[in-house]
């Protein structure tokens, strides 16, 4: 019973740091997300973390990551062949847990790697720059993301803390109405520039500009302090994030176990949606009595 309840505290801490961590917080009834079910080990990786707490980080702090900015029209030319076949685009279905959300928004994204997970397609239309991937150390996926003109992304966060975020300017405005606001600091894309930020920060974007943006998007292995940490970072990224694999094409290899299920479970999500529209109050009552039974089930 003592484990048990010294294990419920830990949660309830790490939920607790979660939510107040940054500026910007979402309301307690939005508050509930992966972020706060993945609390214990996004409070480790805070806790072991060898970057500041800060929104944005000194892309020059991370050198492994320049050769990718010294090659970023060869890269950029592989990313507008793509754009200009129709190839940056929607997955097709529910078929990607991670960014479904974003796609009813404009968002679109050409996978090149996920987390240990290769893509055929990828290496057959992007060679030059999967190849220059594979060479990065710490490099856990990437893609080429695309947000057209009038395309926003919503205030979210990311439920993984054991990666940062790296965007490469591709085909951008250049112009400050083409941004990403994360915890209330807002910067916009250039080509050939980069920027890195921690993305479990809350953060949103849009393209108010008549001008598309395309950024090569990358997850880095978050530097961490003390080496069994780090194993469990590997450990964690090569399991369950790497069982989150979508596909560009038919193609590629299978879907991650995540994204299998996701398809059945958001069918429940799309009945969910329409009693939200339908009765907000019974929805978020529905999703906190849905929660508590989990938190129930697995301690009490």
């Amino acid at each position: 019973m003592a484990l048990r309840h010294a294990i419920l505290l830990s949660f309830l801490a790490s939920a607790l740091y979660i939510h107040l961590r940054g500026r910007v917080r979402f309301p307690l009834k939005r508050a509930l997300d992966f972020t706060i079910v993945l609390a214990p080990v996004n409070a480790l990786m805070y806790l072991f973390s060898r970057v500041p707490a800060q929104p944005f980080l000194d892309p020059a702090d991370f050198p492994q990551l320049q050769p990718l900015q010294a090659n970023w029209q060869r890269i950029r030319d592989e990313a507008l062949a793509l754009d200009g076949a129709g190839r940056i685009r929607a997955s097709e279905g529910y078929t990607d847990v991670g960014f479904n959300s974003f796609f009813r928004t404009g968002w679109t994204r050409f996978h090149l790697l996920w987390y240990g997970r290769k893509l055929d397609s990828a290496a057959r239309a992007c060679p030059q720059t999967v190849a220059l991937l594979r060479q990065i150390p710490g490099l856990k996926a990437a893609m080429f993301a695309s947000l057209p003109p009038g395309a926003t992304l919503v205030r979210h966060r990311d439920p993984y803390a054991g990666s940062l975020r790296y965007h490469l300017g591709l085909c951008t405005p250049n112009d400050p109405g083409c941004f990403i606001e994360v915890d209330g600091e807002r910067r916009h894309w250039r080509d050939g520039e980069a920027m890195m930020f921690d993305e479990t920060f809350i953060h949103h974007a849009a393209n108010t500009t008549q001008q598309p943006r395309i950024v090569l998007f990358c997850d880095v292995e978050r530097p961490l302090h003390f080496g069994p940490v780090r194993a469990f970072n590997r450990w964690f990224a090569g399991t369950v994030m790497a069982a989150a694999a979508s596909q560009n094409e038919g193609g590629d290899a299978s879907l991650g176990g995540l994204n299998r299920v996701f398809g059945a479970i958001y069918r429940l999500r799309l009945k969910a949606k329409a009693l939200k529209v339908r009765s907000r109050g019974s929805y978020y009552t529905g999703k906190w009595l849905l929660i508590a039974g989990l938190l129930w089930l697995l301690f009490a």
